[in-house]
């Protein structure tokens, strides 16, 4: 197999890795699983994995290549690494808040970012807010920050409210 990008993400799951692949490519469009890998008898003095059970899962989320790997409870995820969406509208950031949101971590949740039922974080970030702060000094960039910090999932017209200078509701 050859791959298009020299970099992908490489996520170690306790045993989760093909649900949670195949979690991510239900919720993600022109996603797919691309191979799955098991594991051999041969290494069980280290892996200490049941021949025959998954070892990686190969799956692209948008075309963007990621594997997945079983590899027991020795490592967890945290958020000093998360993955980004952009979204172009509030419909979009709907979409795949409710989705990651599922069975994830409510107390994780802030100025746009989760964590999902298998402890990975996201960030479902509106491309407007890009803009917004493309002058980050401004009034309006100012305004705008104050009323995302105070979210959990970001309401682009409340943002925006609050750039304009109208008084936020959230």
């Amino acid at each position: 197999m050859q791959f298009s990008q020299r970099i992908s993400p490489f996520l170690w799951f306790d045993h989760q890795a093909e649900e949670a692949a195949n979690f991510y490519v239900s919720v993600f469009k022109n996603s797919r699983i691309v191979r799955i890998s098991r594991y051999p008898k041969a290494g069980q003095d280290q892996h200490q994995q049941p021949e025959g059970s998954v070892m990686v899962v190969a799956f692209e989320l948008e075309g963007q290549p990621f594997s997945a790997l079983n590899a027991g409870p020795a490592f967890k995820f945290n958020e000093a690494i998360s993955l980004m969406i952009n979204c172009s509208d509030q419909q979009e950031v709907d979409y795949y808040w409710d989705k990651l949101t599922a069975g994830g971590d409510p107390k994780a949740q802030q100025c746009g970012w989760l964590k999902d039922k298998y402890g990975l974080s996201w960030q479902v970030t509106p491309t407007v807010l890009l803009d917004m702060w493309q002058h980050h000094d401004s009034p309006q960039a100012q305004r705008a920050m104050e009323a995302m910090m105070r979210m959990k999932k970001i309401d682009i017209a409340e943002i925006q409210r609050a750039a304009s200078g109208d008084r936020v509701t959230a």
